[in-house]
């Protein structure tokens, strides 16, 4: 009996064989055949060359404008971050002159107007280096509140102005060129309550 089996395996062996190969020939053909309808012409290999080298320069060009745009940037503004640290030396300037002007015991007196001149040239000085780097402060009084400058903090009642004007500049603003370097802290106007002028006019 195992003699029998082993002789059936045997003879089936070649048919699997002759199968495999059959399988794979019919692939190859298969293959061959798709690559033959895939085949581009010359015409059409050079046109694909061609699209192939202009996306290649295109992307290059894009990669040297980049690169030019951050070169420029970092001449242009390679000092942002210092400039606006800077500032707040004017801020602290600004605080002290306020500080010393509301201090009871220096009111009205020769030493008092001596520093208040000293500050005042100094923050004359500073302004003007930061003029000479491009840095100029934002105009804020009497303007139109804009987002894009300006920040408000806080309202103030004012009839005589139209809403949203800036009346008030708590902090001052700066520009680098054509950038914000920070923007102004202001308050802006508003127009009283309708119930605050009716009752005002009642008591009147």
């Amino acid at each position: 009996m195992e003699k029998e089996e082993t002789k059936i395996g045997e003879n089936n062996q070649p048919d699997l064989e002759n199968e495999v190969n059959k399988n794979q020939d019919e692939n190859l053909e298969s293959d061959n055949k798709e690559k033959a309808e895939n085949k581009l012409s010359p015409e059409e290999e050079i046109e694909s060359l061609k699209d192939k080298l202009a996306r290649s320069f295109a992307e290059l060009e894009n990669q040297r404008r980049r690169y030019e745009k951050e070169k420029d940037d970092a001449f242009e503004y390679g000092g942002f971050s210092f400039a606006r640290e800077s500032l707040n030396l004017l801020d602290n300037l600004e605080r002290s002159k306020i500080s010393l002007e509301n201090d009871e015991i220096l009111k009205n007196t020769d030493a008092l107007k001596k520093v208040i001149d000293h500050l005042n040239i100094i923050n004359k000085d500073m302004l003007s280096i930061l003029k000479k780097n491009n840095i100029e402060p934002i105009k804020s009084i009497n303007k139109k509140l804009d987002p894009n400058l300006h920040q408000a903090m806080m309202e103030i009642e004012d009839d005589a102005k139209d809403p949203g004007t800036i009346v008030q500049e708590i902090q001052k603003g700066f520009m680098m060129k054509d950038r914000l370097l920070r923007p102004s802290l202001v308050g802006v106007s508003k127009k009283k309550n309708d119930k605050e002028t009716n009752n005002n006019n009642k008591n009147q």
